[in-house]
């Protein structure tokens, strides 16, 4: 029996981000839609909720995929539609993303914006847009935007995708 966890996680389109996440090993379930935080961030924004079995996939490799398949050090006019952001269920997974972010950070040229962020609301997206890459990988959308991410991910961490995807 899978020890099931959970994590949001948004920055990019949540077509996107679902897409990616759907393709990993140890992933169980892919919520779409806008997650809110609070504070200065409890407008919603595009995200995903990743339910995923810790015994198959790690936290660190949802993190690690999450900061190299979105723009994580653009600060880009967006990103209050888009930000990029690791919402957490509790203290230990907060605690756990700041650290990895740090340690990452030497992945990348520019520094990571990417906020941790405590998960307070979830509103799922309509549901016509759920499984959006699956559904029809022909929609220009999912060439343009959604094929470039998938080639990363089964480049980078080809050892976590799902059989069959990688390519």
């Amino acid at each position: 029996m899978p020890t099931v966890h959970k994590i949001g996680l948004g920055g990019g389109c949540h077509w996107c981000t679902e897409a990616v996440y759907q393709s990993l090993k140890g992933v169980i379930k892919v919520e779409q839609g806008f997650i809110a935080s609070s504070g200065s961030n409890a407008s919603y924004s595009e995200a995903v909720v990743v339910h995923y079995d810790a015994g198959a996939v790690s936290l660190k490799d949802l993190i690690a995929i999450h900061l190299h398949t979105h723009k994580s050090s653009v600060a880009h006019s967006m990103r209050s539609k888009y930000r990029s952001a690791i919402y957490t269920f509790n203290g230990k997974d907060a605690d756990f993303a700041r650290m990895l972010i740090s340690e990452l950070q030497a992945d990348f040229n520019e520094e990571l914006i990417t906020l941790v962020l405590p998960f307070k609301m979830f509103k799922p997206s309509d549901t016509r847009f759920h499984d959006y890459y699956f559904s029809d990988q022909e929609r220009p959308f999912c060439q343009t935007y959604i094929e470039p991410k998938l080639k990363l991910l089964a480049t980078k961490f080809s050892n976590k995708v799902k059989e069959g995807l990688a390519s």
